[in-house]
């Protein structure tokens, strides 16, 4: 994945991302909620001034100057070339659009529009952009311990043929 393609990739999921979040404030905000698939997952409009879970509420300029510095370090190592594995980048722009959804939102909103509610179980409710950040970061994680217990089998079956 170039260059020019992971910040075209990362323009097209921030803007669905704004984009959903622009219908959720038009048609979701008014009514507040709406059940989607009963008892398992409907919308409701929440507006999350905090981080996950709603973690460091009221800390809008705080996440914010985080999430850009975390975001520009992000974008730097993307288009440095020093992110090399193409499953990496795919994960790298996950996460940066995602981050990039919600700094838009801290910035013009004064917080995050979230609407996704899970209804079988106690869940904070999300966004678009944090589904985005989460499915890259766990993807990052597991692929980095698969990479790690790969080159351990491998080196011990070197070990045994040497």
């Amino acid at each position: 994945m170039g260059s020019i393609i992971s910040l075209i990739s990362i323009a097209v999921l921030t803007a669905a991302d704004q984009i959903i979040k622009i219908f959720v404030e038009r048609y979701l905000q008014p009514v507040g909620e709406k059940a989607f698939i009963e008892g398992f997952v409907g919308w409701q409009y929440v507006r999350n001034t905090g981080a996950a879970f709603g973690s460091f509420s009221d800390n809008t300029l705080l996440l914010t100057i985080f999430t850009a510095v975390f975001l520009l370090a992000g974008i730097i190592a993307l288009l440095s070339g020093k992110i090399k594995n193409k499953f990496y980048k795919v994960c790298a722009v996950m996460v940066i659009a995602g981050g990039l959804g919600n700094l838009i939102d801290r910035i013009f909103r004064g917080f995050v529009i979230d609407y996704i509610e899970v209804q079988f179980m106690d869940f904070a409710v999300f966004n678009f952009a944090d589904i985005l950040v989460t499915c890259g970061a766990f993807m990052i994680i597991g692929y980095t311990v698969y990479d790690i217990i790969k080159e351990q089998k491998d080196k011990k079956a070197g070990e045994g043929n040497g």
